[in-house]
């Protein structure tokens, strides 16, 4: 085995400190790697199977953490040692940082940073812009599976985020809800399926089911870049980022090199992903997820390893009360979850409740934008439970059995999307929230039109999509600590946000 001489584990009482040794260390594990792998491409046949790990950090504690109880993480669930690897620290640097600095704060016990057992797969080391294998015949990428770790399915599930894992006797507990390999795993599908390097995506998502949303904050990103950075609309955002990652830069706001690397796509990917950028991470990124929850689960399975502050969902509805008007807006409070991708990870009887801080904000959004309030508000907006189902034609089943079904749950509207990307927020505790727009109304005649549409897209999509940004605005305003809610934390969580 060619590895990586030994480096013995550091204790560290200072968060950059060891911040600066995890990148050390996963620098080092990368530049073997890619060495070994280049020599490998060139021709030579390394006598011995290579291999580099990721690093770790990992905590002791032998008390019961006096932490602020206010605080939804930042802290171990009892006495006893946890760790986990780690990846990216370039990517993830001011994350890392805040989660050590809460682990000293709150226990008071030093940090230890080593290098792990766990090793990184030679795929998760190539550069952003590599593609080694392309450039191999056939027999010679046979032989890289024996001469390099390849990415092993068994290292990267999600019993932790589930609540299914249970530590082998001796071993430690988790500090995070994924591992090193599942986190680099995500990295990977992220830039295939939007289109963009994970390192653009931003701390707040908006998801919608819609191309016409995205046609318009694709207007409005461009239209802020172009204003003065001094003064100007979304003064806050620096770069707007298309798929490609085609970056354009704020007016007055000097290029970078790698905005040379972007370039315009053959064709879209599946779920395109824009970006509306701050220098702080903080803005926004909104992804057109298409129709359907299997689209819904898969893209934010692999956001939720970016941690994200929240996402929203902005899209359409069918509006199941005749009281509603196309247009008419739904604040979801409660989901029936008949979409069926995420049986298997979160129970059916699980609850997903709505997160007030979310709620509120979305609501205040709605106000503003609107400029209705109170009573006046509930003309345009209604507050209720919204129904996702998998099947988009629902309404041919025999006997009636759907409505039935939607008038016992007291829902409001029916989607696809919405609670899927609810129900995976409260799995990998991303605080959601749902704001919906009624486009038909199935069950009471009103089915969706070509020429109903159209009218209906140019009468909405724009001040739906201001409602969102402002909502996130306002989350925003409320900071990190009090929009990660103690709702979706478990009984025994793990410390990282």
């Amino acid at each position: 085995m060619h590895t990586r001489p030994f480096i013995a584990p550091v204790s560290f009482d200072d968060p950059a400190a060891a911040l600066a040794q995890v990148q050390a260390l996963y620098d080092g594990s990368i530049r073997h790697l890619r060495e070994s792998l280049q020599r490998f491409v060139d021709g030579e046949n390394p006598p011995e199977h290579v291999r580099a790990c990721y690093p770790f950090v990992r905590v002791h504690t032998d008390t019961v953490a006096r932490a602020d109880s206010r605080l939804s993480y930042g802290f171990v669930a009892g006495p006893g040692t946890y760790e986990t690897t780690l990846t990216r620290p370039d990517l993830f640097a001011r994350y890392y940082l805040e989660q050590f600095r809460l682990l000293l704060k709150n226990h008071g016990q030093q940090l230890e940073v080593g290098m792990s057992s766990q090793p990184i797969p030679i795929h998760f080391s190539f550069a952003e812009h590599d593609h080694i294998e392309g450039n191999m015949p056939p027999d010679r990428r046979m032989l890289m599976r024996d001469v390099f770790d390849l990415p092993n399915l068994a290292a990267m599930d999600d019993g932790i985020a589930n609540g299914t894992y249970e530590a082998p006797l001796g071993e430690a507990q988790p500090l995070s809800l994924f591992t090193a390999p599942r986190v680099d795993y995500s990295l990977q599908r992220l830039r295939h399926y939007t289109g963009t390097s994970p390192s653009h995506f931003q701390k707040f998502v908006l998801f919608t089911n819609y191309q016409f949303y995205i046609d318009e904050f694709v207007r409005l990103g461009h239209e802020i870049m172009r204003a003065p950075l001094e003064g100007g609309a979304g003064a806050e955002y620096i770069a707007f980022v298309e798929p490609g990652n085609i970056v354009t830069r704020r007016a007055g706001v000097p290029a970078e090199p790698s905005d040379l690397l972007g370039a315009a796509p053959p064709r879209l990917p599946q779920m395109p992903g824009y970006h509306l950028i701050r220098k702080d991470g903080s803005g926004i990124s909104m992804v057109n997820i298409g129709v359907g929850p299997a689209n819904a689960k898969t893209i934010t399975d692999h956001i939720a390893v970016l941690r994200p502050h929240a996402w929203l969902m902005l899209g359409h509805c069918a509006g199941l009360r005749n009281t509603q008007q196309l247009g008419d807006y739904v604040l979801a409070h409660g989901y029936v979850r008949e979409d069926h991708v995420l049986d298997e990870d979160l129970p059916l009887w699980v609850p997903i409740p709505p997160l007030a801080e979310v709620q509120v904000a979305i609501e205040a959004a709605v106000a503003e934008v609107t400029q209705l309030t109170g009573h006046d508000l509930k003309q345009v907006m209604r507050t209720g439970t919204v129904a996702s189902t998998d099947n988009r034609n629902w309404e041919l089943l025999p006997q009636r059995t759907p409505e039935r079904r939607f008038s016992q749950s007291r829902a409001v509207a029916l989607d696809m999307e919405s609670a899927t990307i609810a129900a995976n927020g409260f799995r990998f505790r991303v605080p959601y929230g749902t704001l919906l727009c009624v486009s038909d109304k199935p069950m009471h005649g009103e089915i969706k039109l070509p020429g109903m549409a159209n009218q209906f897209y140019r009468d909405r999509v724009d001040q739906h999509l201001r409602i969102g940004i402002r909502a996130v605005e306002l989350l925003r305003e409320l900071g990190v600590d009090k929009l990660h809610s103690r709702k979706l934390r478990s009984f025994a969580e793990v410390a990282f946000q």
